[in-house]
């Protein structure tokens, strides 16, 4: 449990300093990049003191001044912050809407234009959020989306959520496949103990979702991406 605690006390001790400067500065003058800097140094040195070291591969794959889509499997808490600092330039995310409704973060969250989502939401909220990303998308600002909606209760693949398609298709923007694995090891589902590690993180060539004449074909192509990045045993 040390490292759980050394990252824990790490988030919220430079959490806190960071929301304090950076957090009225972007409500000021409207510039949010300081405070997205801030959380992604946070977000790094997190996981420095826990001893979780972060493998990249494929970065020169992403497209350079486009928004894009990116795709990833989940399989633990880390994922999130293992992976958004990788990805170059900014990236707003879907994200569960209790987590919007976290003091402090809550108000980073919206200035940072995240989108909340609500598991087995109505088509009325789905259709909200896709229209927000989509907007998110138009002001050069990537979206980052975990497709699967929930981490995996074991590492393997588990099927897709239809949004993250239906956004794709809408505005065209390239689709990143991300291949994440080893921090299922390192923090597994239903625990709070970090296990230090190194987290492996796989970005593949991007998918221009006009390439496929369906929602789902280009779920399946996507979907196959993401799997050839992974131990075989998760891809089932």
């Amino acid at each position: 449990m040390i490292a759980s605690l050394l990252m824990l006390g790490t988030f919220i001790v430079l959490g806190l300093l960071c929301a304090t400067v950076f957090i009225p500065w972007a409500a000021i003058t409207g510039n949010v990049t300081p405070l997205y800097n801030a959380a992604l140094w946070v977000a790094r040195m997190g996981f420095r003191v826990a001893g979780v070291a972060v493998e990249v591969e494929g970065l020169e794959r992403i497209p350079t001044q486009t928004a894009c889509i990116f795709m990833a499997n989940h399989v633990s808490n880390l994922d999130p912050p293992a992976l958004i600092p990788r990805i170059p330039g900014r990236t707003s995310a879907f994200m569960k809407r209790s987590m919007m409704n976290v003091p402090i973060l809550n108000i980073g969250f919206r200035l940072g234009e995240f989108i909340p989502v609500d598991r087995g939401g109505n088509a009325k909220t789905a259709q909200q959020s896709v229209a927000a990303a989509a907007k998110v998308l138009a002001g050069g600002v990537h979206i980052t989306t975990f497709v699967e909606g929930t981490r995996s209760p074991d590492g393997r693949m588990l099927p897709f959520k239809k949004g993250p398609f239906y956004l794709a298709k809408e505005t065209g923007a390239p689709c990143i496949p991300v291949s994440i694995y080893e921090t299922e090891k390192m923090m597994a589902k239903g625990s709070l103990r970090i296990k230090p590690g190194t987290a492996h993180i796989v970005f593949h060539a991007p998918i221009d979702p006009a390439q496929y004449a369906t929602r789902e074909e280009l779920s399946a192509a996507v979907r196959a991406a993401i799997a050839s990045g992974l131990p075989e045993w998760m891809r089932r």
